[in-house]
């Protein structure tokens, strides 16, 4: 995967032998979107409004970070959202709703990390309107929804998108499998609403790129690392547990951000090492490497790998080690950690924040208006 993910930044030789699949791709686009056209399908409109926070390229764009900072956000305003989520990776069917004893495995990673850092409900279901219905009779206090990667739903009309890109934009603008691109773009947005842009991951204080916005608003934000990290059961422990002594403490930012000083703890660095099942794991061992950690081993592994994937990378390692993860993994792993005295690999997870520009919210409050009584 890391060698299309390559790929996919230039016009190389592989990008070039795979594009006569991307053309296939395209007919099969093409077909859906004059389905919906015609009126031959349509979209279905909840009695709530509906925020979709989606992207037209495959890979960690940063929508969970972008969707949690948008319903805390919307919770200030006096929304009281809900999140519809596909749920990938989960091995369940069906529309679920994520409860407090919910596994990774029930409901996916994504939305138990949604729920977890939110308190709002959350719900998954491949039918998104399905599982926006069983949402809303289930609590019929939410007065808004937020559609988890729901770009391509086009059955679920929405009152306003928020795109997301990274750093990477569209990449050599090909789509799949030549290109990461889900479907053409610019394209028409289905589902009613209007666009706002988000490109994240940027250095502090650039601008988004204007070719992705389409002519719609665009924004940029930036993505650093906590300032502390936590274990199965709650502990925090400061990252500068892990920078050696004589290393420059500095606050963590993706590669080319501007760095910001930290203060020093003066401590001598654990032994550490680093796992990500995630769709860009060099990205989070980067954003380590520059806070000054020294990694002994990092293990990147596959988009939402399950729990026992990931405990099994970690076993022939030795047990002395701290594990340095994101969060999307540590809902998998702190589960099984909790719950097996015979597990004895210490994990730390990191979160990461994204800082998105005061003038992004307050375009999505404008768009979506006033909350309802």
């Amino acid at each position: 995967m890391q060698t299309l993910q390559r790929a996919w930044l230039g016009r190389g030789p592989l990008a070039c032998l795979l594009w006569p699949l991307s053309l296939l791709y395209l007919a099969v686009w093409m077909l859906r979107s004059a389905l919906y056209r015609s009126g031959l399908k349509g979209s279905t409109r909840l009695p709530v409004p509906v925020l979709v926070v989606g992207n037209v390229v495959v890979g960690g764009s940063g929508k969970t970070p972008t969707l949690i900072g948008l319903v805390q956000h919307l919770q200030a305003l006096g929304w009281r959202p809900g999140v519809l989520s596909r749920g990938h990776g989960r091995r369940s069917t069906g529309c679920l709703p994520v409860q407090p004893d919910s596994s990774a495995a029930q409901v996916g990673d994504e939305p138990l990390l949604i729920a977890q850092r939110t308190g709002v409900p959350v719900t998954v279901g491949r039918n998104r309107v399905a599982a926006g219905r069983a949402l809303l009779a289930a609590h019929p206090e939410v007065n808004l929804l937020l559609c988890d990667d729901g770009m391509q739903h086009w059955a679920l009309a929405r009152d306003l998108t928020v795109l997301v890109f990274d750093a990477r934009g569209c990449g050599n603008g090909w789509l799949l499998p030549a290109g990461m691109l889900r479907q053409p773009w610019p394209a028409p947005v289905w589902g009613g609403g209007p666009l706002i842009v988000l490109q994240t991951g940027l250095a502090a204080g650039a601008h988004p790129d204007p070719a992705l916005a389409a002519g719609a608003p665009a924004f940029a934000a930036t993505r650093r690392l906590a300032d502390q990290a936590y274990d199965a059961q709650g502990q925090r422990v400061a990252l500068q547990r892990w920078v050696p002594a004589s290393t420059p403490a500095r606050a963590c930012v993706e590669p080319g951000m501007a760095e910001a000083s930290a203060p020093a703890h003066g401590l001598g660095a654990a032994r550490c090492a680093a796992l990500a099942g995630i769709a860009q794991p060099e990205a989070f061992f980067a954003l380590l490497r520059q806070r000054g950690i020294a990694l002994q081993h990092t293990l990147a592994l596959p988009d939402h790998a399950d729990a026992s994937t990931l405990l099994q990378a970690l076993e022939p390692y030795p047990s002395d080690l701290d594990w340095l993860c994101t969060e999307k993994d540590a809902v998998k792993l702190f589960g099984e950690l909790r719950q097996r005295s015979d597990l004895a690999f210490k994990v730390f997870a990191v979160a990461l924040e994204q800082e998105g520009p005061s003038g992004f919210y307050a375009a999505v409050a404008h768009a979506l208006g006033h909350p309802a009584p």
